[in-house]
């Protein structure tokens, strides 16, 4: 479900009407994210911690409004639900995307998880079913520390889906890290919001 979001009264109109105009409206950080108690409760529920941190990226993306918004035919929309559309590898080392529902509860959603990416290991190519526009993109390099990071993007396409990323696990003097990018549409959000979602995800992982 969604609802249109009135223009003409919000307070940021002047600042979409600037940015969406942009052939390149999107912007990003990379930080690093204190995942010691995160990785331990993962292992304790018996989740894979990839299943983990995409639960709780989506658990603070569904609390921020503004990661909720969405620009479709020039009309920025509010969805009830955001749900992730990740990069599932193969054992061909291909990938697939995928589209994995939220769910508030951590097992439901573990056993959703389970599903897309079962489901994604029977497909090849890139496009394995018909996406949704509530959705963020969201994608793992687990064999790469990375201190920042860029998207491939066709400036033609409309596209205004947060992309968040995340990298190799360091474990250093019993403390557990991992980087972690987020792009967003300047349209859509400021710096303010994307400080709001990074700090939420910090507290959400955590707990």
């Amino acid at each position: 479900m969604k609802q249109k979001l009135n223009l003409e009264t919000w307070n940021r109109k002047e600042h979409f009407l600037f940015f969406k105009q942009m052939e390149e409206p999107f912007f990003g950080i990379t930080v690093t994210i204190d995942c010691t108690n995160a990785y331990a409760k993962s292992k304790e529920l018996g989740v894979s911690f990839f299943t983990y941190y995409l639960h709780k990226t989506l658990v603070a993306v569904n609390k921020i409004e503004p990661f909720r918004y969405r620009i479709l035919e020039n009309e920025i929309y509010i969805f009830d639900r955001i749900d992730a559309s990740a990069t599932i590898l193969r054992d061909d080392k291909t990938f697939g995307f995928s589209q994995i529902e939220f769910a508030e509860d951590i097992l439901q959603f573990a056993e959703n998880t389970k599903n897309e990416i079962a489901r994604i290991q029977t497909t090849t190519g890139l496009l394995t079913r018909e996406f949704s526009e509530n959705l963020i993109h969201f994608s793992a390099l687990p064999w790469i520390n990375f201190t920042s990071f860029s998207h491939a993007r066709s400036f033609t396409f409309p596209d205004s889906c947060p992309k968040i990323s995340f990298g190799k696990m360091i474990d250093e003097n019993d403390k557990k890290t991992m980087s972690m990018s987020v792009h967003v549409h300047h349209g859509l959000m400021d710096g303010y919001h994307l400080g709001e979602y990074v700090n939420l995800f910090q507290e959400v992982i955590n707990t």
